[in-house]
């Protein structure tokens, strides 16, 4: 049996200003730090012993992470970054305020960008690789993804490096996106395309998936 948690990152810049973000480097704002610490807290109160942390490349999750870290008293652990742990990535809609884009095209396509699995949101046009993808390869940063494309990229990291630590008997802890946690909630608790439209996930609020030697759900706890 072994024990997985998944945290979504406190609150960033971008969400208090409710900007679609995707792969944007935005920090967490001063309310973000606290959401970060207070769920280190509900954390440390499991005494939950991890082996490894997994993480994206973004600040905002990458901080979060260790101020939650930190209050676990468990800074010692190996840190994995991955850019497959990253936001879903909103194209063009990226750096534009939702409530702008609301205006311009109304309230219905606007849920169905955000919300759906397979809509693609608008195209970048071209995208300009950032150094700290070189590592993984050309070509890494899409022009824009739908959920379902999100869920594509983020399996392969899921299948290689956190269920082969959980089937070992090896706490792991998660901390990424809004979208990725979705599209691996998706995964765990087998909500149909259909319906994960209807799945939120809040910054800050720890989710504790206990599994048996198979991978198998035993239990599901929002702490």
């Amino acid at each position: 049996m072994a024990t997985l948690v998944i945290l979504r990152h406190g609150e960033s810049v971008a969400n208090r200003d409710n900007i679609f973000t995707g792969w944007s480097d935005v920090p967490l704002t001063a309310r973000g730090r606290k959401q970060a610490t207070a769920a280190g807290r509900l954390v440390a109160e499991t005494e939950i012993q991890f082996t490894a942390l997994h993480t994206s490349m973004l600040q905002r999750a990458i901080v979060t992470s260790n101020i939650v870290l930190e209050a676990i008293n468990q800074l010692y652990i190996p840190e994995y970054k991955s850019w497959r742990l990253n936001e879903r990535h909103y194209g063009a809609l990226r750096g534009k305020n939702k409530a702008a884009v609301q205006a311009k095209v109304g309230e219905r396509q606007v849920k169905i960008w955000r919300r759906s699995f397979e809509t693609v949101p608008p195209l970048l046009d071209h995208v300009t690789q950032d150094r700290r993808y070189d590592q993984f390869g050309p070509n890494i940063e899409p022009r824009g993804e739908s959920l379902e494309m999100a869920y594509h990229r983020l399996m392969p990291y899921w299948e290689d490096q956190v269920a082969p630590r959980l089937r070992n008997g090896d706490n792991q802890l998660i901390v990424a996106h809004g979208s990725t946690l979705r599209a691996l909630i998706k995964y765990l608790d087998r909500v149909a395309d259909a319906d994960i439209s209807q799945v939120e996930v809040a910054n800050g609020e720890p989710i504790q998936y206990d599994f048996d030697e198979r991978l198998n759900v035993l239990k599901k706890t929002v702490l």
